[in-house]
């Protein structure tokens, strides 16, 4: 069966979906993205993806396309007519189509929509077979890091890097201070040497993961610490543990950083406990919003 795909108002066999030369996403990267993981049906956080994407578009000075509501409708209707219960749906918005010309169209345009939704493999059983390697990388992104941005050059080019390093993430950090940012497309997190959970606190120079606020609630809710504090290179080289956090990453325990095991080389205890909390999350805890 053909790939549907939602393209401002149609919806059309992927392989007919097009977008105009001049729309602003593809002429400037003028635009924001989310991605959503459907698990049994059912979308997961997706109200922190929406939340997510309506505050990117706001700080762009984008409109959405269409109303919260509405596009919760395209969402659901992209997934039935794929026939799909597990996989990713994506979502584009776009300053829209205007000649060329760096500055914001004079003349209001309209914004430009895509929706495209793909199968992937269930959710994990357990984490023995759910682990990473990955490698340290300089962060050369924009300042505006907090924006779900499709500028994404410096992401593609981190996370070829780390491919071809037999790696699947490479974890950025800041080349004059090697202070730890996030991975090229996840959020990264350490059991320090004394045994803390630690994640970098949000500010413009992170995105602010669902996947990583979806888990810091369910460690409130369990009574777990931890520290929305940052780390280094160094410490990070140190850890007991490190994992990764994004919604295709979901807990992702990492083995061996820049080919050197992080703590024994295995998925440590902690992380361990935190990928079955997550598991419970996304099959229908209570504080999931679906």
């Amino acid at each position: 069966m053909s790939r549907i795909a939602y393209v401002n108002g149609r919806y059309l066999p992927q392989r007919d979906a097009c977008v105009n030369v001049e729309d602003r996403g593809y002429q400037f990267g003028d635009g924001i993205y989310e991605v959503v993981h459907l698990h049994n049906g059912r979308f997961v956080d997706e109200d922190r993806h929406l939340a997510r994407l309506e505050r990117s578009v706001g700080e762009i000075r984008l409109a959405l396309p269409m109303p919260l509501s509405s596009l919760r409708q395209v969402l659901r209707e992209v997934v039935r007519r794929n026939r799909i219960t597990e996989g990713l749906v994506y979502m584009q918005v776009t300053r829209g189509v205007s000649r060329r010309d760096h500055a914001f169209p004079t003349t209001p345009v309209p914004p430009s929509l895509v929706v495209t939704a793909r199968r992937m493999a269930p959710y994990p059983a357990s984490i023995d077979n759910w682990s990473a390697d990955a490698i340290t990388h300089p962060d050369l992104r924009w300042a505006r890091r907090d924006i779900k941005s499709v500028n994404l050059l410096p992401n593609v080019l981190a996370r070829q890097a780390a491919r071809d390093a037999g790696a699947l993430e490479a974890i950025l950090h800041d080349p004059a201070t090697g202070e730890v940012t996030e991975g090229a497309s996840t959020t990264i997190w350490i059991v320090d040497e004394t045994g803390a959970i630690r994640t970098r606190h949000l500010d413009q120079r992170i995105l602010p993961g669902c996947t990583r606020g979806a888990l810091l609630a369910e460690l409130e809710a369990e009574g777990i610490a931890f520290e929305e504090r940052g780390f280094t290179l160094e410490e990070l080289g140190r850890a007991r543990e490190a994992f990764l956090t994004s919604a295709t990453s979901f807990v992702k325990p990492i083995l061996h950083l820049d080919g050197k095991p992080v703590g024994d080389g295995r998925p440590g205890p902690v992380t361990r406990r935190l990928f079955d909390i997550f598991s419970r999350h996304v099959r229908g805890g209570l504080r999931n919003a679906a």
